[in-house]
């Protein structure tokens, strides 16, 4: 686990480099002496937890929670409304499948300097991100405005949100093409404990800052970037074999298991935990946080190849990528999936079908609605 700092000192740091990072950009960097990182207090008695599983701070620039959406007292943390409670995480060997997951494939709608979970209600605060699903997202976007929305993701009842930095060559914005592959799997491997996300659920998985150390053995890093047959890149590669095929990829896993009580935390990490290691090879959610919720995993693929040198994220290089998840989905819809795709072992499509299991039926209409 590494070495905690003096977090005077770390937000400092951290402020510096990514002033030094925006203006090796050319952007602009505005400040406010009087802002701070600290979040408001909670009572002593209930601190996020501070485990090695736990996912660390999201700091992009000088930020603190505001009043604002969903977070009315402005506190930074939005109670889950009811909680989930008593609940045991589960160290039980299941039936063997091979699979358990289904696809949401989600399209870019566009693009914008906002981001509504780590600078609510701020337009403009952000590096540019390139936002997927629900075509309304922007900085003032609140589980509400979400719900009333449309969405580019193939299932009708999708209409969470998904976005990452965008990323650009030299200028150019490169945005990616056609519907993204989302996976929702099962992180632990008690794949029958899986419910669905609560709605309004939300968090950032990565961070800007972080190293390229960090990015690589970050607990959701898979195998770095890919292009042609180069993979553990964990920085955008210098070139990609220039072919009609060749793109540059990413996956990146989310936590999967929730603790419960909230629906965001002030920094947007500590209500979520990846699955520890337990007995044989089991990843089993850890006591702090341990309802098993869906294991998201982002695969992107950029149209982009050959000469990569001016190729980075609006974040900055290629190690500063992340990407955030705000929850939308009609309960009815996202319960239904989870539970006849995870629960049930199956290895569906966007519709909830498996090929290779044809008798189990599908979950949505050709239409990708729900049946009824």
């Amino acid at each position: 686990m590494a070495t905690r700092l003096n977090r005077t000192t770390l937000v400092s740091t951290l402020i510096v480099a990514t002033a030094l990072a925006l203006v090796a950009l050319g952007l602009s960097v505005i400040t406010n002496a009087g802002a701070t990182t600290a979040a408001a207090a909670r009572p002593a008695a209930d601190p996020p937890a501070a485990a090695s599983h736990v996912m660390q701070g999201h700091k992009m620039a000088p930020a603190k929670p505001v009043a604002f959406g969903d977070d009315p007292d402005g506190d930074g943390y939005i109670p889950a409304n009811p909680p989930v409670t008593g609940v045991t995480p589960s160290q039980e060997i299941p039936p063997h499948r091979y699979f358990h997951e289904f696809q949401a494939n989600c399209s870019a709608t566009h693009t914008a300097p906002d981001d509504p979970i780590v600078y609510p209600g701020q337009a403009g605060a952000s590096h540019d991100h390139t936002f997927m699903g629900n075509k309304t997202t922007n900085a003032s976007s609140t589980t509400a405005s979400l719900s009333a929305g449309g969405t580019a993701c193939l299932a009708v009842g999708d209409l969470s949100a998904y976005w990452m930095p965008t990323l650009y060559n030299g200028n150019q914005e490169i945005r990616p093409t056609g519907p993204q592959v989302i996976y929702y799997k099962a992180g632990v491997t008690d794949y029958r404990t899986v419910r669905p996300f609560p709605k309004g659920l939300r968090f950032v998985v990565g961070s800007p800052t972080q190293t390229k150390e960090q990015f690589r053995d970050h607990p959701g890093t898979v195998e770095g970037y890919e292009c042609g047959e180069s993979f553990h890149n964990y920085d955008i590669p210098a070139s990609c074999p220039t072919s009609r095929d060749t793109q540059l990829n990413l996956r990146m896993q989310a936590p999967s298991c929730w603790d419960g009580k909230y629906l965001d935390t002030p920094d947007h990490k500590a209500h979520m935990a990846y699955p520890i290691v337990m007995g044989a090879n089991q990843d089993v959610c850890p006591a702090s946080h341990p309802v098993a919720l869906p294991m998201i995993e982002f695969k992107m693929a950029w149209p982009v190849n050959g000469d990569m040198s001016q190729v980075r994220l609006a974040s900055g290089t290629g190690h500063s990528f992340h990407y955030d998840f705000f929850n939308a989905w009609d309960d009815a819809t996202l319960k239904a999936m989870v539970d006849h795709c995870v629960v049930g072992g199956l290895q569906c499509d966007p519709r909830g079908y498996d090929q290779n299991n044809p008798g189990r039926g599908s979950v949505l209409d050709e239409n990708y609605r729900l049946r009824r």
